[in-house]
């Protein structure tokens, strides 16, 4: 049975004894360095002068250095920044001004696992990542709940580095929701599939096949993305709330039968196979080096994925059906 802890199981004197860095401000950056502020804790963000999110944390009244003068006060150094740029940051930034006896934390365990950043032997190691994005974070520390997260400890040179783990994620609200005990190595590798497979990749292509699959039928691409896209959002809160049951539950008896006899039909012996190949991609570290090749060379590939799925006929559509929706507040990501 897995460990979980919750706020009586947590140490808020760990962390609120401790200066933290924050290195980084974007989704996940902002949420813990304003979450952390908020419980009481010092906090620094360490942002490079050319960054512009510098004028936004100090609007959000946080103390603004570049990542290095971080690093450098710091007893605890939590680093979220994307990962391709991450080991570069790392070993220019804060390798240099790590002290026996701080604390280095990650909120994903990639390159630690991967072995693209490896710290040295007279410091803690530790991960406390929340499973959801930052505004979530954010948002739910800020109405008084949290975030579900993890909590993995690598190297443990003081003998406390789980509790002060567990301070951390109490002092971003993680410990209000429930904080999971797992590994560098499993919280890695079922982060990795579980994007590919299925909450990024795999529903990804589910949506645009099924969408091309009906309007190359001939149906409206409008009729087309509601029932392939639009509707997703239904089934996927139904599924948060109460799981598969509850999901059957709430819908008709038809949608519930078809599930039952269509969907086996749709994942298949060979669709299971493909996915233990990609598990295998990423157990080896195949998928890693294959990312940060992509990126160490400029990403011109990555850059012509995105562009051409932008332009997606199911992205066109749904563009012109959102901004009549006024229940929504169409996003955007920038050109």
């Amino acid at each position: 049975m897995a460990e979980v802890f919750y706020e009586a199981d947590a140490d808020p004197s760990l962390i609120l004894g401790k200066t933290v860095a924050v290195i980084g401000f974007g989704s996940q950056g902002h949420a813990h360095a304003m979450n952390l502020a908020e419980s009481g804790v010092r906090v620094v963000v360490g942002l490079r002068e050319e960054s512009n999110r510098q004028r936004q944390a100090k609007e959000a009244d946080l103390e603004v250095m570049t990542p290095s003068e971080a690093a450098r006060l710091a007893d605890v150094t939590m680093i979220l920044v994307p990962d391709q740029h991450m080991a570069g940051l790392y070993r220019g930034d804060v390798a240099p001004h790590l002290e026996p006896g701080d604390t280095l934390l990650f909120a994903h365990g990639f390159n630690v696992h991967f072995g693209h950043i490896t710290p040295p032997a007279d410091v803690d190691v530790a991960m406390v990542a929340p499973k959801g994005p930052g505004h979530l974070v954010r948002r739910t520390y800020s109405e008084g709940s949290g975030v579900p997260c993890l909590l993995a400890v690598h190297q443990d040179t003081s003998g406390t580095a789980e509790a002060l783990g567990l301070s951390y994620a109490w002092g971003i609200g993680g410990t209000r929701a429930g904080v999971l005990k797992t590994t560098f190595q499993e919280e890695t590798e079922t982060d990795l599939f579980g994007e590919q497979v299925i909450l990024c990749g795999g529903v990804s292509e589910l949506i645009k096949s099924s969408f091309m699959t009906l309007v190359d039928a001939g149906y409206q691409p409008e009729s087309a993305y509601f029932e392939t896209l639009h509707e997703l959002k239904l089934i996927v809160d139904l599924l948060y709330e109460g799981g598969l049951s509850w999901m059957r539950y709430s819908i008709s008896d038809t949608a519930e039968y078809g599930d039952y006899t269509r969907g086996p039909r749709i994942i298949t012996d060979e669709t299971r196979a493909v996915m233990r190949q990609v598990l295998e991609e990423i157990q080896s570290g195949a998928f890693a080096r294959e990312w940060l090749d992509e990126t160490s060379g400029g990403g011109e590939r990555f850059r012509a994925m995105r562009e051409a799925e932008r332009r997606h006929p199911i992205e066109v559509v749904g563009r012109e059906l959102r901004d009549l929706m006024p229940f929504l507040t169409p996003k955007a990501p920038p050109e």
